[in-house]
């Protein structure tokens, strides 16, 4: 269990352990949420967008028949320069 003090500002430090845990580094912002039963969590903001954006692309590069890093070059050159995969 970790323990933070609020100052009297509002601001609290959030402990080395916890900030290794969630990947934080100075200047990430954290993201503060309440689950149905009430609790609240605390989690990395860049982290949960990542997992957003992962999961709305799930699927994409399947159904663009894209399995390997020469058919993301061939994507990438047809976006820049029109050329045809």
């Amino acid at each position: 269990m970790n323990l933070a003090k609020i100052s009297a500002n509002g601001q609290i430090t959030v402990p080395v352990e916890i900030r290794r845990l969630l990947g934080l580094k100075s200047g990430d912002k954290i993201l503060f949420f309440q689950k149905k039963d009430g609790e609240i969590v605390i989690s990395n903001a860049s982290s949960q967008a990542i997992r957003k954006a992962q999961a709305a692309f799930f699927g994409a590069a399947e159904a663009m028949n894209i399995s390997n890093e020469d058919d993301v070059q061939a994507l990438v050159d047809e976006m820049r320069y029109g050329k045809e995969r």
